[in-house]
């Protein structure tokens, strides 16, 4: 499966970000942790100004495609997941006013209600100013590009063709959430990350005896007969591998879905090691497939002294009361719990 012209500008090989504009004055532990940190803030921000949740992913992929082309260093995340939003909330036909959305990043940049910032003076006529000068080296970094697909709604088909147990739903819609805190947007076509997320999903419910999940992205799935030749279209393929007939991957694209499956259970051991999301030890539990060429690692395999619990503003996200993983920015809601156009806007918010 190959992408369409139009976005293959935007997939990178994982050893570029190795040599992004950030790493020549950091590592890379620290730029994938503050990106996790930007999109959390990207999130949160538009969530509060009621940006539905295409335009959320939206706004998270410009993200990653702007760090590609520019350093950290010389851009606060903060303010490009402003700015990004910003785009957004134009692009997606949801349009909010500069002075709510520099009101609104300033309340969660400080961390106190949004109440308590003036909607008026020096402060946010600043923010403001910020965010405008930004988004302008914005539109330049995506050449002008805004079409975005996601994962969300290569499951939505997904899901539709094939009924599933509604757990499996809710397990691969919030680790579709979460995959964005990685950079897998700029690695791989959402046709990927989606098959990753669904099949990570039915390895979380089927239970740690079940088939691992290098059986579940092998060539042909496991059978108790004759060896036959490797095929990724068997007769009666079993649940977990029905989004590779689905989407109609190749050896190779299995091969990048186990990448994915690698880099997305890195980052949660990350998380989980951070202690921002104790309620997934039961997927850090899940071994990542062996025949992944992934090698490096994006995230250290315990809490980094860079990012200490001292210095990580985040708040732990709920356990969900049915065992659901809840996504890191609180929203595990499916395609049967929300739809795709619709989101709450927060009464804080209200002007």
């Amino acid at each position: 499966m190959q992408p369409s012209s139009s976005h293959s500008q935007w997939l990178f090989p994982i050893s570029a970000l190795s040599c992004t504009p950030t790493s020549q004055d950091r590592s890379l532990h620290e730029e994938m942790y503050d990106r996790s940190r930007g999109i959390e803030f990207l999130y949160r921000l538009g969530t509060s100004i009621g940006l539905h949740s295409p335009g959320l992913f939206t706004a998270a992929t410009w993200f990653h495609r702007f760090f590609m082309r520019y350093s950290m260093l010389d851009y606060h995340r903060q303010t490009v997941a402003a700015a990004c939003i910003f785009l957004a909330t134009k692009t997606e036909e949801c349009g909010r006013k500069l002075k709510d959305v520099a009101r609104v990043c300033q309340s969660k940049a400080k961390g106190v209600d949004v109440r308590d910032i003036p909607e008026g003076g020096p402060e946010i006529e600043e923010v403001s100013n910020q965010i405008l000068a930004t988004e302008e080296v914005l539109l330049e970094a995506l050449c002008f590009d805004f079409i975005v697909d996601s994962p969300h709604a290569d499951l939505v088909d997904l899901f539709e063709a094939h009924r599933v147990d509604e757990r499996i739903e809710d397990y691969a819609w919030s680790i579709a959430h979460d995959s964005y805190r990685t950079p897998l947007c700029v690695l791989y076509p959402p046709k990927i990350i989606a098959t990753a997320c669904y099949v990570l999903s039915q390895r979380i419910l089927d239970g740690p005896h079940s088939l691992s999940l290098d059986a579940r992205v092998s060539p042909s799935a496991p059978s108790s007969s004759l060896p036959t030749p490797p095929s990724y279209k068997p007769s009666s393929p079993d649940a977990s591998r029905f989004a590779a007939e689905f989407f109609g991957l190749n050896e190779a694209d299995m091969l990048a879905v186990a990448d994915a499956l690698a880099i997305l259970l890195n980052f949660y051991e990350y998380q989980t090691a951070l202690g921002l999301a104790n309620y997934l030890d039961y997927m850090t539990d899940v071994s990542p497939p062996a025949v992944a060429s992934y090698q490096m690692r994006l995230y250290p395999s315990s809490a980094d002294p860079m990012a200490s619990a001292a210095a990580i503003t985040q708040s732990q996200p709920p356990v969900a009361q049915n065992g659901t993983p809840v996504s890191v920015h609180g929203d595990n809601r499916t395609p049967a719990q929300a739809s795709l156009s619709e989101e709450v806007v927060e009464k804080s918010t209200e002007t």
